[in-house]
């Protein structure tokens, strides 16, 4: 898989978290990982994107921290479901990923949002991403 097939792999498993209980996103993933998996993707990908998932996860209170810090007049418990994955999973590149330069994780994030938000989902992404960096 591509970086960017990744990416969106890992999103989409985010997406997922928000609308289930903590003592369900295990049977989530394992779920997810196994369609991936039966659809032929190789097990190195899985394992990494496993991996993220799981440290966003444990980093989730300090990204939405700083979202909030960030989106004036927007606080995550407020933003939709989609912008908020992208901009979780683009301030998790930011901050945690060694190697990830900045522009990369924000142009990611932004194209997106283009596929899978609002008409106003790319611009929201990349103006909040622009006051994190």
């Amino acid at each position: 898989m591509t970086r960017r097939e990744i990416r969106e792999e890992i999103f989409k498993m985010l997406f997922r978290a928000d609308f289930h209980d903590k003592e369900t996103i295990e049977e989530q993933e394992t779920l997810f990982f196994e369609r991936l998996q039966e659809a032929g993707k190789e097990s190195k990908d899985l394992c990494y994107m496993k991996e993220k998932v799981d440290s966003l996860l444990e980093h989730l209170e300090e990204i939405d921290h700083m979202l909030n810090d960030v989106a004036k007049g927007w606080k995550t418990t407020r933003m939709g479901k989609v912008d908020l994955t992208l901009l979780r999973l683009a301030v998790y590149e930011i901050r945690y990923e060694e190697g990830m330069p900045t522009g990369v994780a924000i142009n990611e994030a932004v194209e997106l949002a283009k596929k899978y938000g609002t008409d106003e989902s790319s611009s929201f992404v990349n103006g909040v991403l622009a006051k994190i960096t």
